[in-house]
């Protein structure tokens, strides 16, 4: 008889550095603490008005009240296939789609229905904290390829050659890019795509930040560029960014038949349908125009240029500025090994810790998405916090 009381596999994953930090900032700020946090990943806005009359009245119909298909309604994945040609620019058969409880449990479909022990899967650093530990999930392992401000946070088709070996099965791309804000250009995307064809790699590319850029940056999906790679890829997204929709759940994946359908078996027995009322909201923000997607990108890109400004006024610290999705990644490693407050940090994880406890401010150390001497600062708050979280920093760091 085993006489390990938990699985090491569950027992082996990190907890998600983003929501550790968000969640020690509210606890702090509940104790009567004055905590800015810079953590989450959340929009600051409420839903749209018009989804959540919707949801009202779906809430309100007894037909969402019973099971329905595990894989999603049938009338959502028609809006998806119609908001996929919208905004992407190609168009998926409604059956090839698979309607998830959030974005997180499309990467962890994906993961668990296309990999195999002993496969490894080619993942762009800096990463988001959740791709490594549902690899790892899968029996999989994670083949980091660095990258930096000096190289706009984009890999390059020699980095991923360089690193591809006989096990290597799938490539993690995202632009707009968590944590970094980098977008890549179409034409960067499309030879990514075409190196991934030419040699069969699946590509798991989340385009959940697809709405959110900047400075004439444009989100491209990889499937419309290389059309060819239709067979080897996944588009995964959701509703919670662009709609301020982090609460409802809803989130997509998009494959090949036989992905999809193994995709959904597992589904069926993990969680069965997502919430009826919320893939009604869904329904109703896919469907609808853009309007008020514009609005929130409007008071994302201000507060992403006062950020900037206010980041870049700190002696010592280098950043790309962000083309898009909601946050900075500013580097810090001057401020490693100097005296803070009477404290020397040695990692940036130490350092968020010091700038957490003297200055008040949450931020999430790069070591959580597999780069230390980084930090990640989202400019999903007001602006009024935001000035105020970013001086107590920079008084800090000033000494």
């Amino acid at each position: 008889m085993s006489t390990e009381r938990l699985s090491r596999r569950i027992t082996a994953i990190a907890e998600s550095a983003t929501m550790a930090v968000d969640s020690r900032a509210k606890a702090l700020k509940a104790a009567g603490e004055p905590v800015i946090g810079f953590g989450a990943g959340e929009p600051d806005f409420a839903s749209p008005a018009h989804i959540v009359e919707v949801a009202v009245a779906a809430c309100q119909d007894p037909a969402n009240h019973k099971y329905t298909p595990a894989g999603g309604l049938p009338a959502l994945k028609a809006a998806l296939a119609d908001k996929t040609e919208r905004d992407s620019g190609w168009r998926p058969d409604p059956a090839r789609i698979l309607v998830t409880n959030g974005g997180k449990h499309a990467v962890y479909n994906t993961c668990a229905a296309v990999l195999n022990p002993g496969d490894e899967v080619l993942l762009p650093a800096p990463y988001w904290t959740t791709y490594p530990e549902s690899i790892s999930l899968a029996g999989a392992s994670a083949v980091p390829l660095y990258t930096d401000i000096a190289s706009g946070f984009r890999v390059t088709v020699d980095q991923l050659e360089a690193a591809r070996t006989e096990r290597s099965k799938a490539l993690f791309f995202v632009s707009p890019s968590n944590p970094t804000g980098a977008v890549y250009p179409a034409d960067e995307i499309e030879a990514i795509g075409r190196w991934a064809a030419e040699h069969g790699i699946w590509v798991f590319a989340d385009e959940i930040y697809e709405h959110l850029t900047y400075d004439g940056h444009v989100h491209h999906s990889m499937r419309a560029l290389v059309p060819e790679l239709d067979d080897h890829f996944v588009a995964i997204n959701g509703v919670a960014k662009t709609y301020a929709m982090t609460g409802w759940r809803v989130g997509w994946m998009i494959g090949p038949a036989d992905l999809i359908k193994a995709a959904g078996n597992l589904q069926s027995h993990g969680t069965s349908n997502v919430s009826n009322v919320s893939q009604r909201a869904a329904m109703a923000a896919v469907a609808g125009d853009l309007t008020a997607v514009e609005e929130m990108r409007a008071a994302f890109d201000r507060r992403r240029r006062l950020m900037t400004e206010l980041l870049r006024a700190i002696e010592g610290i280098d950043l790309l500025t962000p083309q898009g999705a909601f946050y900075a990644f500013p580097d810090l490693t001057a401020f490693l090994g100097r005296e803070i407050a009477g404290r020397v940090a040695t990692t940036t994880s130490e350092l968020s810790t010091i700038i957490l406890e003297e200055a008040k401010v949450a931020i999430v150390p790069g070591e959580a998405f597999g780069t230390p001497g980084y930090a990640r600062l989202s400019f999903a708050l007001g602006d009024d916090d935001l000035v105020e979280g970013l001086i107590r920093m920079g008084e800090l760091l000033a000494g």
